[in-house]
């Protein structure tokens, strides 16, 4: 038998943004890219149901998402959006948050520290979180969504807040950690550098539509 794809989707419509026919998703790491306002975010929000589906079918790991509790399924595909939510606070307060929210026990300092050596953040747990800048904000929500331990990761343009040398730093970090654990990451990015890296797949969207997929 053949390895159950982390994602199948079927005849999947949503309003005039996504007319996906067929689609699997089955690679460690796997970069979704295309032009701006072409669905990769509306995509890859169906994927935790955040978004639902006018008609179509999502499954994951072989089931439904509408057989699986949306609290549930979100423990196990952690979504990290564009965005940094920080709370006020302190760092470590805001990394043990996310376990805090998933009903999850709190981590150890030591495992806190790890998380943020992984995203290259060099501050104290102690620390303010509103001394913060974009970019460390940036890797702070990367660590509290590792911090989760997951199956599965979704993140939206991971690096956009980021400099270059940061960025690469970011994503051979979070490749690692997936690779490394057997996980899943599905990561839209606006780079083709990343995507042709880093990606075992890569998808493109067209207008909402799949423009073509192409193994690396």
């Amino acid at each position: 038998m053949g390895q159950v794809p982390v994602f199948t989707i079927d005849h999947l419509i949503y309003k005039r943004i996504l007319d996906i026919p067929h689609l699997t998703i089955t690679h460690p790491v796997t970069c979704i890219v295309g032009a701006s306002g072409s669905g990769k975010t509306t995509l890859l929000r169906h994927l935790n149901r955040l978004y639902v589906p006018d008609s179509g079918t999502i499954d994951y790991q072989g089931v439904s998402l509408d057989d699986i509790d949306p609290i549930v399924l979100r423990r196990q595909v952690v979504m990290l959006g564009q965005t940094p939510v920080i709370y006020s606070g302190t760092i470590e307060e805001n990394l043990q948050i996310g376990l805090r929210f998933a009903q999850k026990p709190p981590a150890t300092r030591d495992t806190l520290a790890y998380m943020l050596e992984q995203v290259g953040l060099a501050q104290p747990l102690q620390a303010y979180c509103d001394t913060l800048s974009g970019g460390e904000r940036q890797r702070l929500c990367l660590a509290r969504v590792l911090l989760m331990d997951a199956q599965t990761y979704l993140l939206d343009e991971p690096s956009a807040a980021l400099d270059p040398q940061t960025e690469q730093f970011i994503i051979q970090s979070l490749e690692h950690f997936v690779q490394s654990r057997g996980k899943h990451l599905i990561m839209v990015t606006h780079s083709q550098q990343i995507a042709a890296r880093y990606a075992d797949a890569c998808i493109r969207i067209e207008k909402g539509r799949i423009g073509g997929a192409a193994h690396a």
